[in-house]
């Protein structure tokens, strides 16, 4: 099995805010799939799929952003789930907004969503997609990150959405190494 999460806030204050990037790539993956996350397990609204012939477990934390790892960890305890066979979709201040950046391993790079499961894996090492929202020094960080994508934006932000939903199929049965090569180069 394998385990795609997507990060955001649950609620409907936080729908489609920037932070919120994660859930709506899953919510992306799951219309693709013709396929709806709302099972409620692992604090969590989970579905169990398939993503060419590989089975997957879809995963939207329900526990807000600074705890996801709370989620993530009692889904990889139930199902025996390694690290390598994890993927997590968030959100990036730093990347431009239509922008995504693929990696295997590393940092939570200052996303509390990402310091929470790591502390609760105990390792950095899985893979993860990052969509950019960028950022404006006019605002604040967390009125940015809570914020709606500007209307100008959108066209972009979509794109993203759509090319980061397109690579975490694509790395179903495909390596990350392969799956970095063909998006991380556009």
């Amino acid at each position: 099995m394998k385990l795609i999460v997507g990060l955001g806030n649950p609620g409907k204050e936080y729908e489609n805010t920037r932070h919120n990037s994660g859930f709506c790539v899953m919510d992306a993956i799951a219309e693709d799939l013709h396929e709806s996350i709302t099972t409620k397990k692992f604090k969590a609204l989970t579905c169990v799929t398939r993503i060419n012939g590989e089975q997957v477990l879809l995963m939207k934390p329900q526990t807000y952003m600074n705890n996801s790892g709370e989620a993530v960890i009692e889904a990889v305890k139930f199902y025996h789930i390694e690290a390598k066979d994890i993927l997590v979709i968030y959100d990036d201040l730093d990347l431009p907004v239509g922008k995504i950046r693929l990696r295997e391993k590393g940092s939570a790079g200052g996303q509390n969503g990402m310091k929470s499961i790591i502390n609760h894996l105990h390792t950095q090492e899985f893979n993860r997609i990052r969509v950019g929202i960028g950022k404006d020094a006019r605002v604040p960080v967390v009125d940015w990150v809570l914020g709606k994508v500007r209307k100008e934006d959108q066209e972009e932000y979509r794109k993203a959405i759509e090319e980061a939903r397109d690579a975490a199929m694509y790395s179903m049965n495909h390596s990350f190494i392969d799956t970095m090569s063909k998006f991380n180069r556009k």
